[in-house]
């Protein structure tokens, strides 16, 4: 059983990350936002009993879960709006913000000078881009093995399919990012 420092240390850890992997999904701050508040409170309310070593899957599955829960609520609401275009709400064209991005990381930067900044700055709205791009699932994989560093089958269970479709998407991914970013001129 998970202490509430536990549970609340781990919450802590895990905000930006499934912020930044949500964002990628749905493309909107504020929705992302929305459901990783609801994903949080949703582990805290149902699962505080469970051990501190599951909470990491737990919470994986249900950020994924929440996230298809609001792709299926705008589906039936743009349906249902589909005769009254006028009522839909504009949807949002913000970016992820990558200057939370680039504080968290510029400790590790040391003293350098505008222009490595912004060689820097420059890269990561690359990547950020190629990531952005890549087809729903792969990127859903990518970003759990990757980012969320869990393994080949916590990566599966979350996503709710095999082990080798996990590796399928994630070598598929990789290999779209090196081609993307050596397009514009990155090294992978």
């Amino acid at each position: 059983m998970a202490t509430e420092k536990e549970l609340s240390d781990f919450l802590k850890g895990a905000d930006r990350r499934a912020f930044k992997r949500t964002v990628y999904a749905v493309h909107d701050d504020e929705a992302a936002l929305d459901i990783v508040q609801d994903s949080m409170i949703r582990l805290a309310e149902k699962y505080a009993d469970r051990p501190a070593a599951e909470l990491p899957l737990l919470f994986a599955r249900i950020l994924s879960n929440a996230t298809m829960d609001w792709f299926r609520r705008r589906k039936v609401r743009v349906a249902v709006l589909q005769n009254f275009s006028d009522l839909e709400p504009a949807g949002s064209t913000s970016d992820f913000d990558l200057l939370e991005t680039l504080e968290a990381v510029e400790s590790t930067w040391g003293a350098r000078g505008p222009a490595d900044n912004l060689s820097r700055q420059q890269t990561l709205e690359a990547i950020d881009a190629a990531v952005a791009e890549l087809a729903p699932r792969q990127r859903e994989a990518f970003l759990l093995r990757y980012w969320e560093e869990l393994d080949v089958t916590e990566t599966a269970t979350v996503m709710g399919c095999s082990v080798g479709s996990v590796k399928t998407h994630c070598a598929r991914a990789v290999k779209t990012l090196a081609t993307a970013l050596t397009s514009k001129g990155l090294k992978p």
